[in-house]
């Protein structure tokens, strides 16, 4: 179930206040949850209390629309994006998340205009190459997850050079999703597995799921735990379709270069009442 958490005014998607908050198990639609208007410290207390997610994710949704609204040209929020970016991963370090996935680019993204995807590959250089310094400082391990054989020689090297310079890092396991796309990653892991089965490796009806999540960009890396999509849209664009099939979702109205560090506790708050059954009783 997708759940909308409303918090703070003046930067929300053109929804009122209070309207409809996220819900706890078993509590009736409609009534809202109070811890809206807690400040930021006594959220981070009352979620420090809980069980953290081990691995959350997002979809950075609604770079375009904060741009629009500020009367930027579009390039403009998916660099306030970005710097957006390494403040939640610094902050969900800090709170103590081991793992996130950032949803940057998707298979899909590549039919937007030229300008704006040729832009969007400058800023992913820019990124690495500008922040690596901060990345190292607060002990990021970057992986880059999603094709790689369709990226520009300057991304590849920009993300190779960050991969090798953090491989040593652990206070955070950050993957980036780039060039990715949920149906495109199972397919890969598909193909790899028949070419096994063609080559003896291994039956066709000896394949579990294990070796399914074995052959997917995410190997060794836990599925999320909670998934948050910010902009307020309600659905998952492709993204770790077979990773979340146990995820909460928690979607937010704040466009992502607003999400702050209040809102990311705001939805392990939501997450932490949740109710998670996986299948039982």
């Amino acid at each position: 179930m997708f759940s909308r958490l409303f918090s703070g005014a003046g930067r929300r998607a053109g929804r009122p206040e209070g309207r409809c908050a996220g819900r706890p198990a078993g509590q009736p639609a409609g009534r809202r949850v109070d811890n809206t208007t807690k400040d930021i410290d006594s959220l981070k207390a009352e979620v420090g209390r809980g069980k953290l997610p081990l691995h959350v994710a997002i979809i950075m949704d609604g770079n375009g629309r904060w741009a629009q609204r500020q009367g930027l040209p579009r390039l403009s929020g998916h660099a306030a994006g970005g710097r957006k970016a390494e403040e939640i991963v610094k902050f969900a370090q800090d709170i103590g998340i081991k793992h996130m996935t950032l949803y940057v680019f998707s298979t899909e993204n590549w039919r937007r205009p030229e300008d704006e995807v040729e832009g969007l590959m400058s800023l992913l250089v820019n990124m690495f190459e500008k922040r690596l310094g901060n990345l190292l400082d607060y002990g990021a391990r970057i992986r880059v997850i999603g094709r790689k054989d369709r990226l520009p020689q300057d991304v590849l090297r920009a993300i190779i050079k960050v991969e090798e310079r953090t491989q040593a890092n652990a206070k955070i396991f950050v993957n980036l999703a780039i060039d990715y796309g949920g149906r495109d990653e199972i397919r890969r892991a598909a193909q790899e597995l028949a070419k096994k089965a063609v080559r003896g490796e291994i039956l066709p009806e000896a394949i579990r799921e294990e070796h399914v999540s074995s052959h997917l960009d995410t190997a060794g890396v836990p599925d999320p735990d909670l998934i948050i999509r910010t902009g307020g849209e309600m659905r998952i664009s492709n993204f770790l379709i077979w990773q979340s099939a146990y995820a909460e979702l928690v979607v937010s109205p704040v466009l992502w270069p607003d999400f702050s560090g209040r809102d990311l506790l705001l939805a392990i708050s939501e997450y932490q009442r949740r109710d998670r059954r996986f299948g039982s009783v």
